[in-house]
């Protein structure tokens, strides 16, 4: 995750730090993990997702909501609480009794991949979103390149993968049935 680790604490505790800090933090299994902060691209990339995701529901008049990256995932199962980059829930939007700040069921998830976090983002954190029963879409954005790599749940135990490369390319988020254009995407990306 590239910040650094707490000495162990209880969800409650988390949350009274958490939102007494002026930093993010992230909590998993007792240990509390600083947020690394990000790159230029890597917050204009969050931007981006967040706002053609947000604009092609609405244009299709989907139920679903797009929300940024100020709001936290609570998996119970994995005993964490995570910040995904962007996320989609669709239909009634489900808060943890544990965290009144935490969602609990989003469909989608998208992750900005960068060097410090890249190996926890398609690892260890998919894992724990895997636990959540309402996911079945993740989407990792690459920020030195125009690509997009989607994972998606076609059973419980059975994912399809599928990557988009280049500027000139639509990447289809199947369980949204939307395509984000690559070009908007990356148009304020610095790709040099």
């Amino acid at each position: 995750m590239g910040g650094k680790k707490a000495d162990f604490r209880t969800i409650d505790e988390y949350l009274e730090f958490e939102n007494s800090s002026d930093s993010k933090h992230e909590y998993e299994n007792g240990r509390v993990l600083a947020m690394s902060g990000g790159t230029f691209n890597h917050g204009i990339l969050c931007s981006a997702a967040y706002r053609e995701i947000s604009n092609l529901l609405e244009a299709k008049g989907i139920d679903c909501t797009s929300i940024g990256s100020e709001v936290r995932v609570h998996i119970e199962k994995a005993n964490s609480i995570v910040y995904p980059d962007t996320m989609v829930i669709c239909g009634e939007i489900q808060m943890s009794e544990q965290d009144s700040e935490a969602v609990i069921n989003p469909m989608v998830i998208v992750e900005v991949l960068s060097k410090s976090t890249e190996s926890y983002d398609r690892g260890d954190k998919f894992y724990k979103y895997g636990q959540l029963a309402s996911f079945k879409e993740y989407i990792l954005i690459h920020q030195d390149s125009p690509t997009i790599e989607s994972f998606y749940r076609k059973e419980q135990d059975y994912w399809q993968i599928s990557r988009t490369i280049g500027l000139s390319k639509q990447h289809t988020i199947l369980s949204l049935d939307i395509a984000i254009d690559m070009q908007r995407l990356y148009q304020k990306v610095n790709l040099d």
